[in-house]
């Protein structure tokens, strides 16, 4: 059982014994720069010449929400929470697609969305919720022929990329004013939210992309708990003054 981080540990020993840190990740921030940001933040206020620090599965720079930083010990217990089932909110923007799935990159195609109607749109959810199969987006850190997709991508070279089992626990649909879709959805590890984006709209005899990305729990980690980058790392200032 992992150890909740439901207090800021104010030692220096208490991170390197371990700590699972839930962050809420802002918009734009890779996940690699708010692990960085910690890591700064940690050894210049704490005095670490040392720190074990990684996350438990990336969050997009588009997307916000939970991004568990285990730290110390607890960074071999990475594995564990990355193959915990994870809840997100977005918004889907059907009639458009982009070639990343999201607002990365410009609309390349347009699609109708007259026909397009609550039912259908709650019928279409049926198809995916269960086992299925799924397309990474090419703008994915995946690797092929040991290169990142999404360098690939950026060369303009076309790639075959495998479908892959995922499984969708819950897709719940919270509000339809077109050509936006608001959504709830739970999942297992490895699933892209991007490519059930695309693909809902493709269901939907149209296109679709995703718009807006906030992962909300992670196992029994609830975004709820989580701290500010920025007002975690002042809280550590606040500590050590």
């Amino acid at each position: 059982m992992i150890q909740e981080f439901n207090r800021k540990p104010v030692t220096a020993q208490d991170f390197q014994d371990g700590q699972v840190l839930q962050i809420d990740k802002p918009l734009n921030w890779t996940s690699f720069q708010a692990v960085n940001k910690l890591k700064w933040a940690l050894k210049s206020k704490l005095g670490l010449k040392k720190i074990k620090i990684g996350h438990a599965g990336t969050l997009d720079p588009l997307a916000t929400g939970l991004l568990l930083v285990c730290t110390g010990k607890f960074t071999k217990r990475i594995a564990e929470l990355q193959g915990q089932e994870k809840e997100y909110t977005g918004t889907i923007t059907v009639g458009a697609t982009t070639p990343s799935y999201d607002l990365e990159t410009e609309i390349n195609e347009t699609f109708p969305t007259e026909h397009i109607t609550e039912e259908l749109i709650h019928e279409t959810v049926k198809q995916f919720l269960g086992e299925i199969d799924q397309r990474p987006p090419i703008f994915s850190a995946l690797k092929k022929d040991g290169v990142r997709l999404y360098e690939h991508a950026r060369n303009g070279e076309e790639v075959e990329i495998p479908t892959r089992k995922t499984v969708i626990h819950e897709f719940e649909i919270t509000r339809i004013a077109l050509p936006e879709i608001d959504f709830r959805v739970v999942c297992s590890k490895g699933t892209y939210i991007r490519s059930l984006a695309f693909d809902f709209g493709k269901a939907l005899h149209s296109g679709g992309h995703l718009t807006a990305l906030r992962r909300t729990k992670i196992g029994n980690y609830d975004v709820k708990d989580g701290y500010g980058l920025e007002a975690f790392v002042d809280s550590l200032s606040e500590k050590t003054e």
